[in-house]
Order: structure tokens, then C-alpha cells, then sequence
């Protein structure tokens, strides 16, 4: 089955105001997702916050099943946080790391997760190996494979670069992990929703995602996978009656599933918005998705090479819905202006987000457009013509 886009545009009614071409940073949610945020959120203000989450306590409970289904995973393996950040944190800082432990990484490993992978080495003493690239430009597998050893206790990698269009070889890094007996932390953030993920075929023990990317749901939403065989193995830094039960004066039990890493607070709203956002993408079937959201992403990148003065930076053999671009002459954050001032949503991808990655090919500041299933080719056309409008002024 093929994507219907002028259904899916009828059902996202920002199409209607803007050409979005943002979806790797936030999506234009679809109605469906909209009517359950605001839907909840009124029947809030009419009966009361708990009344209405133990009212709608079934439709909650079915977002479980929803990402589980997604992903290949079981429902007891999913926790729903604010977010893509905090999912990779609480995984991450779960894990009991002792001075001496390595932890393997890749070069477009994202900048929050780079962060907290820096402070680890600060806290606790442990060593960040930085995996170089492979000839095409994604993590090199026999490098990775070269660098465990006895001390590894994690490899830490980015599924989809969020500075380009770049998809490193997830299955084949988590194969290696497995065979290794090493943690394997995936971080799915601009993955989810535009791609098939299934956690057995990637191998990886954590996944973390975000909702409002190609997932198409509210912000302040997000999931984390945890394989079930490893979860006593984790140690969650911070829990309360969510993740725990308080059983006597001096004794606790944590839960026994994926919720040991929720908290009691959250937006009911919001994880209505995500389950409706699951669904939604599951009903165009997630391989149709990513079927028409990289060709538009490849007829992208095509035409932009052809013009004079334009380079396309995105590299790996496989490759996204994300394309970045940059024009001689211009300074990213002005071309993004331009192209905004003409109703079209980009972003810039800066070196500050992409340390280990951009410095060493020369790069500052690039452009970065992100087509979905829902935009039309006469949109990609039309951010085609205006960027082929400046470098005629530039030439």
C-alpha cells in the first residue's frame, strides 16, 4: 500500500499555513493526535485531573501496547518519559559503572548523550573510545570490534545522526554487543517513526526515543525500551512511588518491569497523544513510511547537488529523511531565514551538537531539511527554487 498524502495532509492541518520540512526537530502532529490531547485535557477541567486518568485508566494502559507493538517489544519492556533525553538518561545512569570500565561510542553520537558520557568519565573514572568511521562514513564495525576488550562495559551509539541523513549499521552493532556480552544503548530519537525498528533484529538491550520527531506526537513525550533479561541488572538513580513501593519503614521493593525508570508525575494528555501518534503511524504502515519519506529525501539531495555553489553533506550507505546542505557564500542561519521568510520550516545543525563529528570534515553550520510522508514533492520543488534563487545571486 502506498501513502495516501492527500488523506494525510487532510488529516495535519498545519499543512494548510506551512511547508514543514522540520521533521526531524518537531512534526506536525496529525488530527488524531490533537483530538486526544485536547479531548483529555477537557476532561480534566470538567471532572478533575485523577477522575479523568482513572476514567480513561484502559486507553492509558493501551499505550503500552501500542509502542510494544512497534517495536517488537513486550509492554513490560516500555517506559513512557517526557522524553527522547530522558529515556537515554535514565537508562544510561542505571547502569553501574566502576572506574576502569570502557565505553564505546561513535562520532555522530548526539550532543546531550556526549554530555553525559563525558560526565561519567568525570564521576566515576570511566574511558570514552570514540570509534572512527568507516570508509563510507557510518561506525566502523570492525573497529568497534576491534576496541572490546575485557573493560567495555557499554557501547552507546546513535541510530540516525541528527546533523544528516547518515543511518549507522544498528543490527550489526548490536550482534556484536550481544556475541561480546556487552550493553547495547541504542538511541533511536530521529529512527522511531520513520523507520522499522524491531528490538530483536537491532540486538540492542536499551532504546530510547522521543515523540515529537517523525513519530509525529506531542513534545514533552518520549519512551524507553529495556530488555526484560537485563532490567535487575539496572540500578535506577532516582525513584518514588511510581517506580517503587515503599513496603516498610526502612524497606522498598523497585517494580519488576521497565516502570522502575517512570516517575508518578506526568501528563496523562500528552501519553494519550503519544499512544494516538503510535497509531496513527502504524496505520500507514511504518515501511511505507519510510518508503516515501527517503525518496523524498533522496530527490532532495539530487537536486540540491545539481545547483551551483550547493553541497550536500549527508554520508553513510544507508540513508534518512534528513538532508543537510550548505551554500558557498551563505551562513546557514541566514539561508534557514530566507527560506523561512518564504513559509518553509528547516533547522541549522551546528558544530556544538556534533563535536566529534563536524570539526573533523570543516564543517560550522549546515542546513537541515527533513521531508515526512505527508509533504508533497512540490514542496521539496519549492525549497529547491528558493535556494536556487540565492545561489544564482551568489554565483
Amino acid at each position: 500500500m502506498s501513502i495516501d498524502v492527500d488523506l494525510a495532509r487532510s488529516l495535519t492541518p498545519g499543512t494548510q499555513h506551512v511547508v514543514h520540512l522540520n521533521n526531524a526537530g518537531s512534526a506536525l502532529p496529525p488530527q488524531p493526535v490533537i483530538d486526544a490531547v485536547s479531548t483529555f485535557l477537557q476532561r480534566e477541567a470538567t471532572i478533575g485531573g485523577y477522575e479523568a486518568e482513572a476514567e480513561a485508566l484502559g486507553e492509558l494502559e493501551r499505550v503500552y501496547d501500542s509502542i510494544a507493538g512497534m517495536i517488537g517489544a513486550h509492554r513490560d519492556e516500555v517506559a513512557i518519559v517526557e522524553s527522547a533525553t530522558a529515556a537515554w538518561n535514565a537508562a544510561f545512569t542505571s547502569i553501574p559503572f566502576a572506574a576502569g570500565d570502557r565505553i564505546l561510542t561513535g562520532r555522530t553520537e548526539y550532543a546531550s548523550n556526549a554530555i553525559n558520557l563525558l560526565l561519567a568519565a568525570e564521576r566515576y573514572g570511566v574511558e570514552i573510545v570514540v570509534v572512527d568511521d568507516d570508509d563510507h562514513g557510518q561506525i566502523s564495525v570492525d573497529g568497534l570490534r576491534d576496541a572490546i576488550d575485557e573493560r567495555t562495559r557499554l557501547i552507546a551509539l546513535t541510530h540516525v545522526a541528527t546533523s544528516g541523513g547518515l543511518v549507522n549499521p544498528a543490527a550489526a552493532v548490536g550482534r556484536l554487543a550481544r556475541d561480546a556480552g556487552v550493553l547495547f544503548l541504542l538511541d533511536a530519537c530521529q529512527s522511531v517513526g520513520q523507520r522499522v525498528l524491531d528490538v530483536e533484529k537491532l540486538h540492542c538491550d536499551m532504546l530510547s526515543a522521543t515523540g515529537r520527531k517523525f513519530l509525529r506526537a506531542p513534545r514533552g513525550t518520549g519512551f524507553l525500551y529495556v530488555r526484560h533479561a537485563i532490567l535487575d541488572h539496572l540500578h535506577p538513580a532516582q525513584l518514588d512511588l511510581r517506580s517503587a513501593t515503599w513496603t516498610g519503614p526502612d524497606s522498598y521493593d523497585v517494580t519488576s518491569t521497565a516502570r522502575r525508570f517512570e516517575e508518578w508525575e506526568s501528563s496523562k494528555a500528552l501519553q494519550l497523544g503519544l499512544g494516538a501518534a503510535v497509531e496513527h503511524a502504524m496505520s500507514w504502515g511504518l515501511e511505507n513510511i519510510a518508503e516515501r519519506t527517503t525518496g523524498l529525501a533522496v530527490r532532495l539531495r539530487r537536486m540540491l547537488a545539481e545547483l551551483p555553489g550547493v553541497s550536500v553533506h549527508d554520508k553513510g550507505v544507508d540513508m534518512c529523511g534528513i538532508v543537510t546542505f550548505s551554500l558557498g557564500g551563505a551562513a546557514a542561519p541566514d539561508l534557514k531565514s530566507v527560506l523561512t521568510s518564504e513559509g518553509i520550516n528547516t533547522s541549522v545543525a551546528a558544530f556544538t551538537s556534533a563535536q566529534y563529528d563536524f570539526p573533523r570534515r570543516g564543517l560550522e553550520q549546515v542546513v537541515r531539511a527533513s521531508p515526512h510522508y505527508y509533504n508533497t514533492e512540490a514542496e521539496v520543488h519549492r525549497l529547491v527554487d528558493v535556494v536556487a534563487s540565492l545561489a544564482e545571486v551568489s554565483a
